[in-house]
């Protein structure tokens, strides 16, 4: 009995002393997390989860570690474990779930997930990018087999990441240590901190022969994404936040800033941070625009939508900076938006992980408007996006030959620099070529500098073009949309049609003829053509005005009134059906009733004469006698059908 009691007692102290270890490696871990240690808090809590405890909070923080090391294999697993203690999170996991199993291409789970997130993230950016993009897998596949793709050659057992082109030499990050043994490593990764290597370029894009670039730009913490002028003596690059001393937030973390620096011989010198950049937000990765105006970087400063956008800053001419400016949500998300990069065509590439994608981080592209605004955003698809992470994109215009980063499978290192060639450009939207020529109704003459005019289905105004001397008009719209066009001449009547274009590229050709608004006559005119009125319509075998032809009767009353010297002489036809007696009656009484018509309106009898002329004049070969048969068309008989009003006197 006393060793039992003995044996219970040893457990009971076993048990509060693993308790009390548990409750300190915890705090380890937690305090490891907070400082972004994240190797170091992997090793503890797996270790935890190994022995049976388990927490929603140690598996948030699982998954995240792994998440934001580009894991996603492994995100995925945690973050599945989170979700089987069926417990409440809060949505962003869903979100980072979604995108780890993405990452594994597991696309069915990572939609149901996704579907889950906009259920519960309410109005959430990402979220209605997922809903209003139910077949972006589609749109990838669309968008992709346009690249060629291949490892760059000059990759390391570590990281590799970004580039720049400098002459002919593209300048990249990277954490392989060629100056000592046993540097400095960064918590993070478990890496040395990167600097800045150079390697050459030569045919196709290949790099060679890596070294150690400026040697003052290199400190003993971060340095990467360089971007230079087009002289080559002036780089942004960025860098943790370090020039004579390590700056931290108020937390104690040393972030990222941009910091500029100008070559003086073959050393960089005056080495200073922007003016926009702080202690307390990161600030990263600079692009410059193609007239060097304009900076563009990735930064979570106050004003951000997510955990980390783009924005643009202008340089001014004497160097001084402007006010930063948020590229607003058309591009940025609650996601990441990071590593932009833009090209002398004014296109922003960078990479989200915000927007439906393959997995991870992918890269977008969206074209830039002469307003410096973004219209349409899409992912430049496989096999430059993969289900890891991919960013980082670069492109030399000319040649479209370009490097891109990427941590995908089968690569030397954590993450590594692929070369590609572009084979064929992207389209942005699918357009179509709307065009036509724009004619005088009655002589079919083209009518020059005519306004051309498109409105999008809500009535609002999209583009306004002339008619050039050939009558001619072109306007770019957009596939499968709904579009009104309104064509107006002086002295024409306006003319406006509605058109919906084709979900292919190409052209739709829209023609116009426009009347004269002001119709010109003389003695032996047909007032009817004015009016393109071929055919007083009276029902079978009647002579009464119907209400329809009254209408067109109104036409001709406005103008004899408007004109009371004008006398006309109205003529009745028919086709040859029926025979030539019976038709000639017919017209005749229906001459008859369109005179008595005019008359009841107050038309004077001696203005108008007229009577039928059967089928006596046909205006083609479409007679039938002696049979009543024929073998026209009903387009060929109903050209005979017709009412005159032929001028007499004015």
């Amino acid at each position: 009995m006393r060793n039992r009691i003995l044996h219970t007692v040893l457990v009971l102290i076993a048990s509060v002393n693993m308790l009390q270890s548990q409750t300190i490696k915890e705090a380890k871990a937690e305090k490891e997390y907070d400082k972004f240690a994240y190797v170091d808090a992997i090793k503890t809590y797996e270790r935890l989860f190994d022995k049976g405890y388990t927490s929603v909070d140690m598996l948030e923080k699982l998954g995240n570690a792994y998440y934001f090391n580009a894991d996603f294999e492994k995100a995925a697993k945690w973050y599945g474990e989170l979700f089987k203690l069926n417990q409440e999170v809060t949505p962003e996991y869903y979100y980072r779930y979604a995108q780890s199993l993405k990452a594994i291409k597991d696309y069915e789970k990572a939609d149901l997930m996704m579907a889950k997130f906009e259920q519960k993230s309410g109005t959430d950016l990402r979220a209605k990018l997922a809903s209003s993009q139910k077949d972006y897998l589609a749109e990838i596949k669309k968008n992709s087999g346009r690249y060629t793709i291949e490892n760059a050659g000059i990759n390391s057992e570590y990281s590799d990441y970004g580039s720049s082109f400098y002459n002919n030499k593209v300048i990249f990050a990277s954490a392989r240590d060629t100056s000592r043994i046993g540097g400095k490593k960064h918590s993070w990764t478990g890496e040395s901190f990167t600097n800045l290597y150079a390697a050459d370029r030569g045919e196709e894009g290949s790099l060679s022969s890596v070294d150690r670039f400026g040697k003052s730009l290199n400190s003993k913490f971060h340095e990467s994404t360089p971007v230079f002028t087009k002289d080559g003596k002036t780089v942004y690059f960025t860098r943790n936040n370090y020039l004579s001393k390590k700056g931290k937030d108020k937390a104690g973390t040393t972030l990222l800033k941009i910091y500029r620096a100008t070559l003086e011989g073959d050393n960089w010198k005056d080495i200073t941070e922007l003016p926009f950049d702080s202690n307390e937000y990161s600030v990263a990765h600079p692009a410059l625009s193609t007239d060097e105006r304009n900076l563009y970087f990735a930064s979570d400063m106050p004003g951000t939508i997510g955990e980390s956008d783009l924005y643009k800053v202008a340089i001014n001419s004497d160097g001084s900076y402007g006010t930063p400016e948020n590229l607003g949500n058309v591009i940025n998300t609650e996601g990441r938006e990071t590593f932009p990069m833009i090209t002398r065509d004014n296109e922003l590439y960078f990479a989200s992980d915000g927007r439906p994608g393959l997995g991870g981080l992918d890269v977008f592209v969206s074209k830039e408007a002469k307003d410096g605004s973004f219209k349409d955003v899409l992912n430049v698809g496989e096999p430059l996006n993969s289900s890891k992470d991919d960013f980082a994109f670069l492109i030399d215009n000319s040649t479209r030959l370009g490097y891109v980063t990427s941590n995908r499978d089968g690569g030397e290192g954590s993450d590594d620099i692929y070369r590609f060639k572009e084979t064929k450009k992207i389209e942005y939207v699918c357009e179509q070529l709307l065009s036509g020529i724009v004619t005088d109704k009655a002589t079919g003459l083209p009518l020059s500098n005519t306004k051309v005019t498109l409105f999008d289905s809500q009535s609002k105004t999209q583009a306004t073009t002339n008619t050039d001397d050939k009558g001619y008009y072109s306007l770019t719209v957009e596939c499968g949309k709904y579009y009104y066009v309104r064509t107006e001449k002086e002295d024409y009547s306006t003319s406006e049609k509605s058109i919906t274009i084709a979900n292919t590229s190409g052209k739709t050709d829209l023609p116009f003829e426009l009347e004269r608004s002001i119709c010109k006559v003389a003695i032996g005119d047909d007032l009817g053509k004015c009016f393109e009125i071929k055919m007083i319509y009276f029902d079978l075998d009647k002579s009464f005005i119907r209400k329809d032809a009254a209408y067109e009767l109104a036409k001709i009353l406005d103008v004899l009134e408007q004109h009371p010297t004008m006398e006309l002489d109205i003529r009745s036809h028919t086709d040859c059906r029926q025979t030539a007696k019976y038709n000639m009656a017919l017209s005749d009484r229906r001459a008859k009733s369109t005179i008595a018509w005019l008359v009841s309106k107050g038309i004077a009898q001696s203005r108008l004469t007229g009577r039928g002329y059967g089928e006596s004049q046909l205006v083609n070969d479409c007679g039938c006698e002696p049979t009543n048969q024929s073998n026209c068309t009903e387009e060929q008989h109903q050209a005979n059908r017709r009412s005159e009003f032929i001028i007499t006197a004015l």
